[in-house]
């Protein structure tokens, strides 16, 4: 009850602006080229829902493979990173001019060098979603409490003991930041990548939709995109429970 009680607000301020939407496209002499209404963007979706699924999953697939390509290189380079200040001051400059390019350039170069099929849309999700993931490890390691890591030291314990036992775990919260601003962003890269080029996909879709002046079933496709990210971030929640459940429940008594 205590956590239908929390996602009580967030369904109403939803329902709330469906009811809006729905008015304004009805009321006001909107056209369904335009802004359809939410019942005929429903409507439409449940009507292609083949077509829709048909996309969706080479979508989730990308998002899958290159998420997990992130997460993976983000925990190695970290390691490296910790490990060595010489190498972490070497590679912070071109980490950092890495996320200066615009997605909206990166993509077509990226399509252009791999070509159209699914190795450019799990790159440029990698790309996307790997800074977040970094900066929220080095920054988790950087919190680790001195005592800890002086008792670690006392004790006699190697580096690796200490990174497992002490700079993982205290690292654990500000991963779980950066996971979910990586989430977010993951799904919009993989969007774009499908927009430069790509047989299947919600951004093919979209395109596709746009260019028959079908608004209701971009917009379809755009709600499904939301809820995978929603989904996806609501995921992130979980496996924080699972694997700081200390955390978790501290988090909720301070609530």
């Amino acid at each position: 009850m205590r956590r239908l009680g929390r996602l009580l607000p967030a369904v109403i301020v939803i329902a709330l602006l469906l009811v809006v939407w729905q008015l304004y496209s009805t009321l006001g002499n909107v056209g369904n080229d335009l802004l359809p209404a939410p019942t005929r963007v429903a409507s439409a979706g449940w009507a292609d829902r083949s077509s829709l699924w048909d996309n969706f999953l080479p979508t989730v697939r990308e998002v899958a493979l290159g998420f997990a390509i992130s997460l993976a290189f983000a925990f190695l380079l970290s390691i490296l990173l910790d490990r060595s200040q010489t190498v972490r001051r070497a590679l912070t400059p071109v980490l950092i001019g890495s996320q200066t390019l615009p997605i909206i350039v990166l993509t077509p170069l990226v399509v252009i060098w791999f070509g159209f099929g699914l190795a450019p849309k799990i790159l440029l999700v990698a790309l996307v979603t790997f800074f977040p993931l970094l900066v929220g490890l080095l920054e988790g390691y950087a919190s680790t409490a001195r005592e800890a890591m002086t008792l670690m030291q006392t004790m006699g314990a190697g580096w690796w003991t200490t990174w497992r036992l002490v700079r993982l775990p205290s690292a654990l919260p500000s991963f779980f930041t950066g996971l979910r601003i990586s989430v977010t962003y993951a799904v919009v890269a993989a969007i774009f990548a499908e927009y430069a080029g790509a047989e299947l996909g919600l951004g093919i879709y979209m395109q596709s939709a746009k260019n028959s002046f079908r608004t209701d079933l971009v917009l379809a496709a755009v709600v499904l995109c939301a809820v995978l990210t929603i989904a996806l971030y609501a995921l992130t929640f979980a496996l924080e429970r699972l694997l700081m459940p200390w955390y978790a429940q501290s988090r909720r008594a301070a609530s």
